[in-house]
């Protein structure tokens, strides 16, 4: 469960950096924030 949360969250980082670089700033901090939340590194909403 953890390796799956960790993909999850960097996939989520990823879209948000590229939504960054598209120029959607609000969103692409929104994502990196929930990225830092799902990742089991970080404050994971599922413990």
């Amino acid at each position: 469960m953890s390796m799956l949360l960790w993909i999850i969250a960097v996939l989520i980082g990823i879209w948000g950096v590229v939504t960054l670089i598209r120029g959607q700033v609000l969103l692409g901090i929104v994502l990196i924030v929930v990225a830092f939340l799902v990742g089991p590194g970080g404050v994971s909403i599922f413990t």
